[in-house]
């Protein structure tokens, strides 16, 4: 819980969420590399979906996980809002692999000369079931991504205050060409 605090020290709140969540996300992409508030790990080390993603959850509730990258396409100057990274609703307690997919993970691709970017895991205690409208995006889109407001994604959908969160830096290394390559599919 203490160190919840530098998710305001990094400024997720305000620029991401209004309020620290109760509880942290756990996000392992394993071999040993863990999403840690705000640790920097690179888009090498966390280009793959994580292996594990763990949250104080209730089994008989649906809960929605939403990552972003509020930095584009820098954090001095996020002029493009937004970028969608991951999102997937209707999750049994903090079984990832029950829930519906609306946006496919990809990884961190900060561009070149940019810095580092915040990387933010977001779990949302749904009141019920969602029957979102929302076009699904595969991992080879760009389509739907830039621009993305988690806020107005919440508020749509009831959500509220996320209940955990946790986050991670990165910045342009060698994978970054790869993935906008994908990105362009």
């Amino acid at each position: 819980m203490e160190k919840m605090s530098t998710i305001q020290s990094h400024g997720v709140v305000p620029d991401v969420i209004d309020v620290v969540p109760p509880y942290p996300v756990h996000v392992s992409y394993g071999n040993g590399v863990d999403v840690d508030q705000g640790n920097e790990l690179t888009p090498t080390q966390v280009q793959n979906e994580p292996l594990k993603v763990e949250w104080s959850a209730n089994n008989q509730t649906n809960y929605t996980l939403c990552m972003i990258d509020p930095d584009a396409p820098s954090r001095a100057n996020p002029t493009l809002g937004q970028v969608l990274h991951w999102v997937i609703v209707n999750i049994q307690g903090n079984a990832i692999k029950t829930g519906e997919v609306l946006a496919e993970y990809i990884g961190s691709g900060a561009p070149k000369g940019t810095g580092l970017h915040r990387y933010v895991f977001l779990v949302y205690k749904q009141p019920g079931p969602l029957n979102c409208d929302e076009p699904r995006i595969s991992n080879r889109s760009r389509e739907g991504r830039i621009g993305f407001s988690v806020r107005m994604f919440a508020a749509k959908y009831n959500l509220g205050q996320p209940i955990a969160a946790n986050f991670f830096q990165a910045q342009y290394d060698d994978y970054v060409p790869k993935l906008h390559e994908q990105l362009s599919g």
